[in-house]
């Protein structure tokens, strides 16, 4: 991405907002490590797939319909855990959904977004609370100041991308 994709943004944000600059500006700080990561670097995101192997997905439908539903499925097939995180769901691929990340028992690595960007704020905030690792906003999914949140307390962020794509992608 270079610097001049910043401007397909722009007609999200209303004009006189202080906004962050979309990635790749926003640098991940430096945390026991020489370098730096990028918001959807392609080393982020190879580590997130590398590394993350249990999946939250905020979200997640149990209509095939929905790209959540495609995407959750070929994580699935791909080996990854999934939990399913929607209040309107009890149950998704044989797994037992939650109403919220703070109602999950188990250890998260990664917090995949399939809600609307003005939804992913608070889910960001969550997925900072409960210690995950990372946190995936879908394609589509939008919010430079939640990302910045990630980033200073450490997590690993990939913003517009999807996951199913990427991986995909690396797989060739």
């Amino acid at each position: 991405m270079v610097q001049g994709d910043l401007a397909v943004y722009k007609h999200l944000v209303p004009k006189g907002t202080k906004t962050f600059k979309v990635f790749p500006h926003i640098r991940r700080p430096s945390r026991k490590r020489a370098f730096t990561l990028e918001i959807n670097s392609p080393e982020t995101i190879d580590r997130i797939l590398k590394e993350c192997c249990t999946i939250a997905i905020v979200g997640l439908s149990s209509k095939p319909t929905r790209s959540s539903y495609g995407v959750a499925g070929y994580m699935q097939r791909a080996g990854y855990r999934i939990i399913p995180v929607n209040p309107n769901e009890v149950e998704v691929f044989s797994e037992k959904a939650y109403r919220s990340l703070a109602d999950v028992p188990e250890k998260i690595d990664l917090v995949d977004v399939f809600r609307r960007s003005e939804e992913a704020g608070a889910i960001v905030d969550g997925a900072i609370a409960v210690g995950a690792k990372a946190v995936w906003l879908q394609e589509g999914v939008i919010d430079n100041e939640a990302a910045q949140r990630a980033l200073d307390a450490g997590l690993l962020v990939v913003m517009d991308r999807c996951w199913l794509k990427e991986h995909a992608r690396r797989r060739k």
